[in-house]
């Protein structure tokens, strides 16, 4: 009998992950801030629950898919949340993306109520979670990891074992650092065809078959000769990525100068009221630049 799991936190990327997992037969114990995705998932098959506690109390594997460190903090440790309701034995799944060293600290806390924790975090936005091919990097106990892997396979295709707790957040800092400076390199490549008067579209067509191809050249590449910035991955929650990676290079000594370059583009980007647009966004920003 496959084990219960818990889900908090229903929005642009959870709710279809969430689905996924009803989609390969798990029973579901689902809570958000909102009930309308809840009710949504009840109708699915999922149970509902009304705070984070309850969830953990009737779950053998709690997930969360939160916006921010501050989040998670409050929904795993806060009154009424996770810890509150979870059972020794059970595993708690933060697939949020946060602070290494905040994940280390919830870990911690996790451990001495008998209960595992595993840092999950995800790439592949909104488009990966609906499809469940999601990529996935895990940091925590191996033997944990092993537990869990049926349910990550309900959800990613690309599912890898990075280390112990905070690897998956470290990893996850890494690929938003390239996936950002990538959104700022094909902007400016495609600024700079039409500025010069060439067709972007075709510079793209060409750029995709040699050694510049990238899977943004080809997703948010199509996205900015569209001017189509509807929100797969928000401009803000890659500007908040950027800020732990960040932290996370002065925690550890590493200089970042490109991480730092383009995390002031998008605080800009965000200050200027496009937050809540895709981070393929960061073109209106040099396009609008005299």
């Amino acid at each position: 009998m496959k084990e219960t799991i818990g889900f908090i936190g229903l929005g642009i990327m959870g709710k279809p992950m969430a689905t996924n997992l009803l989609k390969a037969g798990y029973p579901l114990v689902a809570h958000n801030r909102s009930r309308a995705p809840v009710k949504e998932l009840v109708a699915l098959g999922a149970q509902e629950a009304f705070s984070p506690q309850e969830v953990a109390s009737r779950s053998d594997v709690i997930i969360t898919m939160l916006p921010d460190t501050p989040d998670v903090e409050l929904v795993a440790l806060g009154e009424g949340g996770i810890i509150e309701g979870i059972r020794p034995g059970s595993v708690y799944i933060d697939m949020s993306t946060i602070s290494p060293v905040a994940t280390r600290r919830i870990a911690e806390e996790f451990r001495k109520k008998g209960a595992e924790m595993l840092d999950a975090p995800v790439s592949g936005g909104q488009v990966g979670a609906i499809n469940a091919t999601l990529s996935i990097m895990v940091g925590g106990k191996e033997e944990v990891f092993r537990r869990c892997l049926p349910i990550f396979q309900a959800m990613g295709k690309n599912i890898v074992y990075i280390g112990e707790s905070g690897a998956g957040q470290v990893t996850k800092a890494c690929n938003q650092i390239i996936v950002a400076i990538t959104i700022g390199a094909v902007s400016e490549a495609l600024l700079l065809a039409e500025r010069a008067g060439v067709d972007p579209a075709r510079v793209r067509e060409a750029l995709l078959g040699g050694f510049a191809q990238s899977r943004i050249l080809d997703l948010h590449g199509k996205r900015i000769l569209e001017r189509n910035f509807a929100p797969g991955f928000k401009a803000r929650l890659q500007l908040k990525d950027l800020r732990i990676a960040l932290e996370t290079g002065e925690a550890t000594g590493a200089p970042l100068p490109l991480t730092n370059l383009v995390h002031e583009q998008f605080s800009t980007l965000v200050a200027k009221g496009d937050g809540e647009l895709d981070h393929s966004a960061l073109f209106k920003l040099y396009e609008e630049a005299k």
